[in-house]
């Protein structure tokens, strides 16, 4: 039986890899995404509309989401997994200079536009009694960082999510799986400096980070575990990264 993923955020990155990695074992895959461009290109380089069917949309806006990854067309209208992928961040500038509007920005994507799709694809999987949901967080919602203000706390809410939806789950046979990568060369880092490709680069040089082929991998394991096995949540960062010291500094 070929099995259907949706991905949203498919244009770039984790998702773009994703849909990589699932077609090429021949799942049929919705992609979602902003920029038609790269839609177009991935469905043709994935096999075309029969094997890929690309869908334009916002995910802060809620009608177009609900409406149209709620009511998808067959053979894609049966999604077995759902990795909730489109996300942005925003500035690393302290709270009290940080522009409110990137900041309704990262939690109209990152919360609400997850929330979305997770609301507009869980009734099916229930009603089957199969399905996984990959929710892609970050370990700046566990680990707190100069900056990462707003970003941080929306990656915090998806780890909580994903472990409600667990809860709620509980009886069924849909899984949830939290992933919570660390640093990975992505076009994150772009967007994150509006645009400074040699300032995102920098934090790359040298350090071996996560790349989005490992994450696919890693979301590619996930759901081909046995269906009894469920990953509640997974922190991944590369070897080059880890913890230091709480900092102490003197109040001026």
């Amino acid at each position: 039986m070929t099995r259907t993923i949706l991905i949203t955020g498919a244009s770039s990155g984790f998702g773009e890899a994703t849909a990589r990695r699932f077609a090429a074992e021949g799942w049929r895959v919705v992609a979602t995404a902003r920029r038609r461009e790269r839609l177009a290109r991935l469905t043709e380089e994935l096999g075309g509309p029969e094997h890929v069917h690309a869908v334009e949309l916002d995910m802060r806006d809620r009608e177009a989401v609900m409406e149209r990854l709620g009511a998808l067309p067959a053979p894609f209208d049966e999604p077995d997994v759902l990795v909730n992928n489109a996300g942005i961040g925003r500035g690393l500038e302290p709270a009290w200079e940080s522009d409110v509007d990137e900041w309704e920005a990262m939690v109209d994507t990152n919360v609400k536009g997850l929330m979305y799709a997770t609301r507009a694809v869980l009734p099916g999987m229930v009603e089957r009694n199969r399905g996984h949901v990959v929710d892609l967080g970050s370990i700046a919602g566990r680990w707190p960082y100069p900056g990462g203000n707003v970003y941080g706390a929306t990656k915090a809410f998806v780890a909580q999510f994903s472990g409600n939806l667990r809860a709620d789950l509980l009886g069924t046979r849909v899984r949830v799986t939290n992933l919570e990568p660390g640093l990975c060369e992505t076009e994150f880092s772009i967007q994150r400096f509006r645009g400074d490709a040699e300032r995102a680069a920098s934090l790359y040089r040298g350090n071996d980070p996560i790349v989005a082929d490992d994450l696919a991998e890693i979301i590619h394991w996930v759901v081909h575990l046995p269906p009894h096995v469920n990953i509640n949540s997974m922190e991944i960062m590369p070897v080059s990264q880890s913890w230091g010291a709480l900092p102490v500094k003197p109040v001026r």
